[in-house]
């Protein structure tokens, strides 16, 4: 009879005490004991799989997702029938952003396991993340059947509804989920997080009784915090709002961990560094000039620019794509999870060889996300304002669009905004500020050194004359003028972002000084943009 090495690995696991002990440290999440046991084992039996499986676990927990895919493809090697390597190895694959190489694992999984729900699971949100949005919504379908109690699964359901625009269908979800979890603070942020929804009299006596426990877990607090805040800003009642925005701020940036200092100070090098012979000397690149992108804070009105130009013929947009930032990383010599690393030595550093591979590199990475044959493509990874350098060195051919919002309208939509992942400056007042003024000085600076490269799109100035500036934007990108852009609201393409309603419904002014009701609270704010929130648009 042919042996099965994951069968006899697992058994004499079993029997091992030493890597019984490391099991029990990994599920205490004691890594620091876990570790040396591993590896020792691993020393004397380096074909053990289930040994392999779990040190990929640990170094998954810690961020070093590359050291934990190569483990878990040794294991595989090893025990290509060992089903939940395979499954540990589509979600490392998964959380370093790359979607299409983690279905292709989980349609493996599948052959060998159709009733493995967790995989379809999985291989839904992998689906919803390359835009594959009927896949996903199919995918959760069949699970839900079987997991019809799972409220998460109906609120991944939900949010998938809502990139597609099935608006009614998506409430139906997170309702659903939290009749099954009344405390479930993460599917009342996403009913408010529609910004069409309305919470009655009595959700809110609900929302907030489950507030008032003390045995409900730190994010669903969090969650219903925000909620919360949102519900009574709808009812102006202003102070009652801020203090749970306040709250809701304050605890989750106590989970956060982010330095606002060092990255005033990362930003400053970054500027410095940009000259004109710093570029001049460095003027080729990849040739391709199908990316667009649009950049600049979150919440400033890069959903409604990239509706407007998804809505001309030559225009796909697709969503905010993670490859510039993971190519930054590389660049920097920094490995994801781990702190370090100098994007301004590795951008010196790069040759003209590299700069083409790296260019070319990151169209073929995005390319899984574009549906059509049109020729240009939105990224609107907002953050993407920290690299337009790199940009301007592997792609000097791209466009660049950076959306600006008035600094107090932008920055408190911010701390009224609970994201789902990123943007941990968002969570202090102070730090939103510095945060907003270290964008506004990097792209002041890019206009000095590469003057004409960068498009600038005043939020307010597109409110109030939109066909002006939207043909300024086209000619900017060198497209022709075609009146569907007049008309964004009608396309009925999926949008993933916080305003997706919002850019469903014509050009208003809704979200133009909310902050105003606030403005006894935002001294910290106003503080630290300086004169920037008096002058705007102008930075002097």
């Amino acid at each position: 009879m042919k042996t099965d090495p994951a069968r006899q690995s697992i058994d004499a696991a079993l029997r091992d005490p030493q890597l019984m002990s490391a099991a029990l440290a990994l599920y205490e999440n004691r890594l620091h004991d876990a570790e040396p046991l591993l590896k020792a084992h691993l020393k004397r039996d380096p074909f053990d799989v289930a040994a392999i499986r779990m040190l990929a676990e640990l170094a998954g927990r810690i961020g070093r997702y590359p050291d934990a895919e190569n483990l878990l493809r040794r294991a595989l090697e090893l025990a290509p029938a060992f089903l939940p390597v395979r499954s540990n190895l589509a979600l490392v694959l998964y959380r370093q952003g790359r979607p299409e190489d983690a279905i292709a694992e989980l349609d493996k999984l599948l052959e060998m396991s159709p009733e493995d729900l967790g995989a379809a699971n999985l291989k839904a949100a992998a689906a919803g993340r390359i835009g594959d949005y009927a896949e996903a919504v199919a995918l959760y379908e069949i699970v839900l059947k079987s997991r019809p109690a799972q409220e998460k699964i109906w609120l991944s359901y939900g949010h998938v509804l809502k990139t597609v625009g099935r608006r009614d269908d998506s409430v139906a979800a997170y309702r659903k989920a939290v009749e099954l979890k009344p405390s479930f603070g993460e599917a009342y942020w996403s009913l408010a997080n529609l910004k069409t929804v309305r919470f009655s009299d009595d959700e809110l006596i609900v929302m907030q009784a489950q507030l008032e426990r003390d045995d409900i877990a730190v994010e669903d607090r969090f969650h219903l915090d925000f909620a919360l805040g949102k519900a009574f800003e709808e009812r102006n009642l202003w102070e009652k709002s801020f203090c749970h925005y306040d709250d809701g701020n304050r605890l989750r940036r106590t989970l956060l961990d982010y330095d606002a200092a060092n990255h005033s100070a990362m930003i400053a090098r970054r500027s410095a560094q940009m000259t004109p012979d710093f570029f001049a000397s460095r003027s080729s690149g990849h040739a391709a000039a199908d990316p667009i992108f649009i950049l600049g804070m979150p919440r400033a009105g890069s959903t409604l620019l990239e509706q407007i130009l998804s809505s001309h013929s030559m225009v796909e947009g697709t969503q905010e794509l993670p490859d510039i930032g993971m190519i930054s990383q590389r660049v920097a010599g920094q490995t994801e999870g781990e702190r370090g690393g100098d994007l301004c030595s590795g951008l010196e550093g790069l040759t003209e060889a590299d700069r083409e591979r790296i260019g070319a590199e990151y169209i073929s990475r995005t390319r899984i996300h574009r549906k059509t044959d049109r020729p240009y493509f939105i990224d609107k990874m907002p953050n993407n304002w920290q690299h337009v350098a790199l940009i301007q060195l592997i792609l000097p051919n791209a466009k660049i669009i950076d959306a600006r919002r008035h600094p107090l309208d932008c920055c408190f939509s911010n701390f009224k905004q609970h994201f789902a992942r990123g943007q941990s400056f968002s969570y202090d007042l102070t730090e939103l500020g510095q945060y907003y003024l270290n964008y506004v000085r990097y792209m002041q600076k890019v206009d000095e050194v590469l003057p004409g490269r960068v498009h600038r799109v005043i939020h307010e100035d597109l409110l109030d004359n939109p066909e002006q500036e939207i043909k300024d934007l086209l000619s900017y990108l060198e497209l022709p003028f075609e009146a569907n852009c007049l008309q964004f609201w009608q396309n009925e393409r999926a949008v993933q972002t916080p305003s997706a309603e919002q850019v469903r419904r014509p050009i208003n002014r809704d979200g133009v000084d909310q902050w105003k009701p606030f403005e006894a609270h935002l001294g910290p704010l106003k503080d630290a943009l300086g004169n920037l929130w008096a002058t705007y648009p102008s930075v002097t």
